[in-house]
């Protein structure tokens, strides 16, 4: 039986976790090991990925340092790096992350944004199915997972994540030097939106295209952002003059399309995909908002607005479906109530989709920026 000690600090060890106290002994075999795991979401080995930092053994115990290049790797690889250490007569592993977050690369002479490493775009090509509800918790779901991020409320014509956030009516962000706003940090992300800016939540925005796209590249390069690994920016649903003014002068890392299985949905979702693919910015994947509604007295499944989908549409577009959200009353609640659902039941399954979708959505993004695709200047004449 081993004996009783204490936890190496820092070590995320998990409820099973139990350790020796002899003399540290040679890690090799057990690096070996652990470097041929395959990270699944990336589809390389650790040791091709270069993201084992350290490895310590400790009698039957490995204590892994390890530097992802996405959030929350060490969920996905915990039950493979046990199972490797199983091979070689190892039982216990403490791991501890410190994601890398890389930036992707600015094309077109594009610089990147100050304080900001990637942008991703959250858009639909429509309204209604739910993208503000996925862009909030999609950037909860990132820093629940240990990245730092921010949120910009691009829907200028209907802004409301300060609602879904909590945010009290009347809040204004901070100015800096009279030439900086200041975000507002509420749930552990920052957040900007034109709906701090306004004087109520009734003041409709009557703004002709430009002004409209003006505004947006105000909020994005006027915002004292702190160093942010991502800015989820939601944007308003289709594909119009914001759309086009981000794919032209910002140094968007990606796009994630926000759909229901619905076929009018899906015939709007392409036209959001194919409009990021002219400017060619990568689409890093699909999420299935209403996939499927589960029935609260009885448990029975229906497929309210039909079945597979968004796996259609990412394969056609050979992309990648990041993740299949229900038809839940809790989801619309708890946005209503300025908890979203990642914050209100973090250990809920419908939070664990979110951090799944987020950690899909940072490998995605961390694949993306090891390409370098050109991207195209739209002329109008």
């Amino acid at each position: 039986m081993p004996l009783p000690c204490t936890p190496k600090p820092g070590y995320d060890t998990g409820p099973f976790y139990q350790c020796r106290d002899p003399d540290v002994t040679d890690s090799s075999a057990v690096k070996a090991a652990l470097a041929a795991v395959i990270d699944p979401l990336m589809g390389k080995s650790l040791g091709e990925l270069g993201w084992l930092d350290q490895v310590v053994v400790d009698g039957d115990t490995a204590l892994v340092d390890l530097a992802p290049a996405y959030a929350g790797a060490s969920e996905e690889l915990r039950p493979l790096l046990l199972a490797a250490l199983a091979g070689i007569g190892m039982a216990q592993l403490g791991m501890r992350e410190a994601p890398v977050i890389p930036r992707a690369r600015a094309q077109g002479g594009l610089a990147g944004l100050d304080r900001v490493k990637n942008v991703i775009a959250v858009a639909s090509g429509k309204g209604g199915v739910g993208k503000s509800t996925t862009a909030v918790n999609l950037a909860l779901a990132l820093a629940a997972e240990g990245a730092r991020v921010g949120l910009l409320d691009a829907d200028i014509y209907g802004p409301s994540q300060p609602m879904m956030l909590g945010v009290p009516a009347g809040t204004k962000p901070g100015v800096k030097d009279e030439a900086w706003f200041v975000p507002l940090k509420v749930h552990g992300i920052e957040m900007m939106s034109i709906g701090l800016l306004l004087d109520s939540d009734n003041t409709p925005v009557v703004w002709r295209g430009p002004k409209a796209t003006g505004a947006l590249m105000q909020l994005l390069q006027q915002t004292l952002w702190d160093d942010l690994d991502f800015l989820v920016v939601d944007m308003p649903p289709g594909t119009g003059d914001i759309q086009l003014t981000l794919a032209q002068k910002v140094p968007v890392a990606g796009a994630v399309i926000v759909t229901t299985p619905q076929d009018i949905a899906l015939l709007d979702a392409k036209k959001g995909i194919e409009m990021f693919r002219k400017v060619e910015i990568p689409v890093l994947g699909v999420v299935e908002n209403m996939a499927l509604h589960v029935c609260g007295k009885c448990g029975h499944i229906e497929h309210i607005f039909g079945t597979g989908g968004g796996e259609r549409i990412a394969r056609d577009y050979q992309t990648e479906l990041l993740g299949a959200l229900p038809l839940d009353m809790r989801i619309r609640e708890e946005v209503d109530s300025g908890r979203p659902t990642v914050v209100a039941e973090p250990d809920g399954e419908i939070a664990a989709l979110y951090r799944q979708i987020a950690r899909r959505t940072g490998a995605a993004l961390a694949k993306a920026a090891q390409v370098d695709p050109k991207r195209i200047n739209i002329v109008f004449e």
